[in-house]
């Protein structure tokens, strides 16, 4: 059953001490790999190495990784690079004076006045932007909550459509547009790309009578509301949930909870790991909320787009193997008209292929699934652009560049979905 989210929560955060995680000392790295054996050693590394932070990380030749160490493995990392003849630079001397204090400000942000594309907003005011989008638009927008996080945070859904098709079809089959964002709590610039999505969609609908006349759009803007909080609170780079897991650890990574290949590869048995897969499948409320509303879509939705950053990359099914679904030219082709829509219009480059080709092979993902078991037939993860060399930690006027340029992509996927689906 489906109930109306009506009321943002105020929860005090569960577990950790008081005041932020320290981030002093730690340096950000830019490291080239211009071989193939270099990419294997980083790849171990990042697997071996449980307090190495690979922002960034791709199986391509040529390309940078980026990794965040703390001070007391700056020695052991220096050596390792230059015993493998690892060219590097550092790209930020100490993480912990880029953390602007804008980013955690605590001033509201008032629904009517639109959405605001200079600050990330907090769960509250997500959900106050869409409870008062959903009051104001009622004839084609409405919220609902498809289930509640560890710590009892409603998880919001948007659905939309258009305003003349919903007056008269109200229960039109259009095919769905299923977006989440935010399982991976740092990612902030994932949900700031929801949030627009929705904006753009629901205030601007004038302007998108394309994607709203033949597409039904089921948005999930923060898919981690407990994980997104502590990262602003807390621990900025916080990456799981906060459901306890083992005897001192907390938080399982939603990414690899999905059941399909679950625990297999590319993710981690250890509970206090950034990529701990969970003592089972759909351990973690948050995943099986979205598993929940994928199975109820079934049949009806033709596109999964989940919503991460960063690295600008186009990736689809399989995570789990290097060999490629049988249809895999169809998921292709949407991607990269993605990928096209968007050098064209501002000359970014984004990266297109299955997930284990490009990056690494990482079982039990949401589009994996998706696809596989929900029976999505066209379904991918986005990555969006960084923060030059803050990554995951771009700066608010970084913001509005960011979701539109994504938007950019997202509308060419979706239009390219609507002329085959329809």
């Amino acid at each position: 059953m489906r109930f109306p989210v009506l009321v943002a929560v105020s929860l005090a955060v569960i577990g950790g001490t008081a005041g932020r995680q320290s981030y002093s000392g730690y340096k950000l790295y830019s490291v080239e790999q211009n071989s193939q054996q270099q990419v294997d050693f980083l790849r171990e590394l990042q697997q071996s190495a449980q307090d190495l932070d690979f922002w960034k990380l791709d199986r391509l030749v040529g390309s940078e990784a980026r990794v965040l160490v703390p001070p007391a493995q700056l020695d052991y990392f220096r050596q390792l690079l230059k015993a493998q003849k690892l060219r590097h630079r550092e790209l930020i001397h100490d993480f912990e004076r880029v953390q602007d204090d804008h980013l955690y400000g605590t001033k509201r942000v008032t629904p009517s006045q639109g959405l605001p594309l200079n600050k990330y907003l907090r769960y509250n005011e997500m959900i106050d932007y869409i409870n008062t989008l959903a009051k104001k638009y009622s004839s084609f927008v409405t919220v609902a909550e498809i289930g509640k996080s560890y710590e009892g945070r409603p998880i919001p859904a948007v659905t939309i459509q258009s305003p003349s098709l919903y007056k008269s079809h109200p229960n039109s089959s259009k095919p769905v547009v299923f977006v989440d964002a935010g399982i991976h709590a740092r990612e902030w610039a994932a949900p700031a790309m929801a949030m627009y999505l929705i904006s753009e969609l629901v205030e601007n609908a004038a302007q998108h009578q394309d994607l709203l006349a033949g597409l039904t759009w089921t948005i999930v803007p923060i898919a981690n509301p407990d994980g997104y909080e502590y990262s602003h609170e807390r621990e900025r780079l916080w990456r799981k949930t906060r459901r306890p897991a083992g005897r001192n650890c907390v938080g399982v990574d939603g990414n690899r909870n999905y059941d399909f290949h679950w625990a297999e590869v590319g993710a981690s048995n250890q509970p206090c790991s950034d990529t701990y897969h969970g003592e089972q499948s759909f351990s973690e409320p948050e995943t099986r909320a979205i598993r929940d509303e994928l199975l109820r879509l079934k049949g009806r939705c033709k596109f999964y787009l989940s919503l991460h950053t960063y690295g600008q990359y186009l990736l689809y099914p399989w995570g789990w193997t290097s060999e490629l679904p049988e249809d895999w030219e169809k998921v292709d082709a949407v991607a990269q008209a993605g990928a096209r829509a968007i050098e064209e219009a501002t000359g970014s480059t984004y990266t297109v292929g299955s997930s284990t080709n490009v990056l690494y092979a990482a079982a039990g993902g949401s589009d994996d699934y998706a696809y596989a078991v929900a029976d999505v037939p066209i379904s991918m993860t986005m990555e969006l652009p960084g923060g030059g060399s803050q990554g995951f930690n771009p700066p608010p006027t970084r913001i509005e560049e960011i979701v539109k340029e994504t938007f950019v992509g997202v509308r060419a996927m979706a239009l390219e979905v609507a002329r085959n689906y329809s």
